[in-house]
């Protein structure tokens, strides 16, 4: 059996902020709460291949990995894969933003299974994964609509 999870938020902003902001992988740790660093290791074009490194968790283990992601701005989606897949015998994410009344929707599509030997299995790694990432995309959410306002507040005194 393996893991598959669906995680999506709306964000009240222009898209081409959400995109911007959200693409933009060097930035990762001051748009997530989760990750210390972000290491661009190489680009080509679209492509980026990157380490995150996360902070420590609660027994003081740091975990870090090398993934890839290929953004396809004009498709609105980012496709996505661990290179070191760690703990996952391989892990893929798909991330869409579509348009809406109420702003960007943003929806993460995560699938993968777990080593044998890992220390939490397809399903409570796919539990993991659903709170994290209902943490992770209010947190992105709001950093996102609060550079919105500022951009709206700086455009306003400008003139």
């Amino acid at each position: 059996m393996a893991g598959h999870t669906e995680n999506e938020i709306t964000i009240a902003a222009p898209f081409d902020l959400v995109w911007d902001m959200t693409n933009d992988v060097e930035n990762w740790p001051r748009l997530f709460s989760e990750y210390a660093t972000a290491e661009i290791l190489e680009r080509d074009g679209d492509r980026v291949t990157f380490r995150l490194t996360m902070h420590p968790d609660e027994q003081g283990r740091v975990w870090s990995w090398v993934s890839e992601r290929t953004a396809d701005r004009a498709a609105r989606t980012v496709r996505a894969h661990r290179v070191e897949t760690g703990p996952f015998e391989y892990m893929k994410i798909h991330w869409s933003y579509d348009e809406t009344p109420e702003g960007v929707r943003m929806r993460w599509v995560q699938d993968f299974a777990m080593k044998p030997d890992a220390p939490v299995d397809d399903a409570g790694m796919t539990d993991m994964i659903n709170r994290n990432s209902r943490t992770q995309l209010a947190l992105i959410r709001d950093r996102i609509e609060q550079a919105a306002g500022e951009r709206r507040t700086a455009a306003a005194v400008a003139d």
